[in-house]
C-alpha cells in the first residue's frame, strides 16, 4: 500500500512551522499558575487579530489540502515501502521497548520522590513505602520479572493516586496504556520471565521443581494471545488521549500558564509571532495529532511528528524533566513501529494488501 506516514509527517511539520508550538507538560516548567484567563475568550481574542488569523488559517488550510491531495493521488514511495517492510520485523522488540520506556521513569520517580508526575511529591508519612514501591516496580519491569503481575500493581497504584491522592496525576496518563500493553504482552524477549519459563518448563531442571509460577505465566500467555493484535490500538489511543489532554486542558483551557512558558523562554524572539498564537498553535496542534492517533489516521506520520515535537521540547525547554517524557518517547516509537493496528481509519481506507506488512508481535 502507498505509505502515508512520511508524507503526513512532512505535511504536518510544514503546517506547524509557522507557529512552532511548544509541546510540553506546562506544569512541569512553571512554578506558579498563570493568570486565570477564559479559554474561549482568549481563543477568540487571539484569532480576531487579522495577522494571527491569517497565519493560523493558512497553516490549517495547507495541511488539509496536502492531506486531501495525497489521499487523492496516493503515490508509492519505494523508500517508505522498504521502511514499512523492515518495521514489520520488529514486533518481538515491542515489549522490551515498552519496558525500558516505563521502567526507567518509575525508578526515577522512586528515587526523586514523586507519584508518576514530577509535580506530585511524596508526603513524609508515605515516603519510605512509596519509594520502595516505585523503585521495585521500575526494576521488575526493566528486568521483565513477573511483568504482568507488576503491570497490574502499577495500574492499581495509578488508580489509587488518581482517586485518593490527587486527580492531577492524569497529567501522566501515558503510563496507563503502556502498563495495559505490558499486561497483554508480558515481558517478551529478552526478559527474566522468558528465561525462567524456559528453565522451569524443561524436564530435569532443579528450578522447575521449586517454581510453580511458570504454569501461571504459560496460562496467561495463552489467555492474552487473542488480545495481542489490539496492542497497537491501545498504544495509539492512549497516546492520542495524552495529546488531547495536553492541548485542550493544559493549553487552550488554561492559556495563562501557556503564556508563562512563552514569556519564561522568550519564545516570541525565536519566531516573532504573538504569544497568544504560540499557545493556540501548540494547543490546536496537540489536539490534532491526538485525534489523528485516536482515529488511526496517518498513524505512523502522527507518531513521527509527535517524536519530533518531544525532541524539540527537550532541547527548547531546558527545565523540562527528561524522565517525565521517556514514557512518551517509548510510546511514540512503539506506535511508529506497529502502525495503526485494527479499528483504525488507516485500515478502513487502505487497500486490501495493507495487512501484508503489518507488524506482528509474536507470542512468548
Amino acid at each position: 500500500m502507498p505509505s502515508r506516514s512520511v508524507v503526513a509527517a512532512a505535511l504536518a511539520a510544514l503546517g506547524t512551522v509557522a507557529v512552532r508550538p511548544v509541546t510540553a507538560h506546562v506544569d512541569y516548567v512553571t512554578d506558579e499558575p498563570g493568570d486565570p484567563l477564559n479559554g474561549i475568550a482568549f481563543l477568540v481574542e487571539v484569532l480576531s487579530d487579522p495577522l494571527n488569523a491569517a497565519v493560523f488559517g493558512l497553516s490549517g488550510l495547507g495541511v488539509t489540502a496536502g492531506i486531501a491531495a495525497y489521499l487523492w493521488v496516493r503515490p508509492t514511495i519505494l523508500d517508505v515501502v522498504i521502511l514499512r517492510e523492515k518495521l514489520a520485523g520488529y514486533g518481538d522488540l515491542i515489549p522490551w521497548m515498552l519496558r525500558l520506556s516505563i521502567g526507567l521513569p518509575l525508578v526515577g520517580a522512586g528515587f526523586e520522590g514523586y507519584l508518576f508526575a514530577p509535580t506530585l511529591k511524596f508526603t513524609t508519612a508515605t515516603s519510605p513505602f512509596l519509594r520502595v514501591l516505585f523503585i521495585g516496580l521500575g526494576f521488575c519491569i526493566l528486568f521483565g520479572l513477573a511483568t504482568r503481575i507488576v503491570s497490574t500493581v502499577g495500574l492499581v497504584t495509578f488508580a489509587w493516586v488518581l482517586v485518593t491522592v490527587d486527580p492531577g496525576v492524569v497529567i501522566a496518563i501515558e503510563y496507563v496504556p503502556v502498563l495495559l500493553a505490558l499486561l497483554v504482552l508480558g515481558g517478551g524477549r529478552p526478559s527474566a520471565d522468558d528465561m525462567l519459563l524456559t528453565v522451569a518448563s524443561t524436564d530435569g531442571t532443579y528450578y522447575g521443581r521449586v517454581d510453580p509460577v511458570h504454569y501461571l505465566k504459560a496460562f496467561l500467555d495463552d489467555s492474552m494471545a487473542p488480545l495481542r493484535r489490539y496492542v497497537p490500538t491501545i498504544l495509539r489511543v492512549g497516546m492520542g488521549v495524552t495529546f488531547v489532554y495536553l492541548g485542550l486542558v493544559q493549553k487552550l483551557a488554561d492559556p495563562g500558564s501557556g503564556l508563562l512558558v512563552v514569556e519564561r523562554y522568550n519564545l516570541s524572539s525565536v519566531v516573532p509571532v504573538d504569544p497568544g498564537l504560540w499557545v493556540v498553535g501548540a494547543g490546536v496542534t496537540e489536539i490534532a495529532v491526538g485525534l489523528a492517533l485516536m482515529a488511526g489516521f496517518f498513524t505512523r506520520g502522527a507518531a513521527a511528528v509527535s517524536f519530533l515535537l518531544f525532541t524539540t521540547t527537550l532541547f527548547g525547554l531546558p527545565d523540562d524533566p527528561v524522565l517525565a517524557h521517556v514514557v512518551l518517547f517509548g510510546m511514540a516509537s512503539a506506535v511508529f513501529t506497529l502502525g495503526s493496528g485494527p479499528l483504525s481509519f488507516d485500515r478502513w481506507v487502505g487497500r486490501p494488501a495493507l495487512g501484508d506488512d503489518e507488524t506482528v508481535i509474536p507470542a512468548d
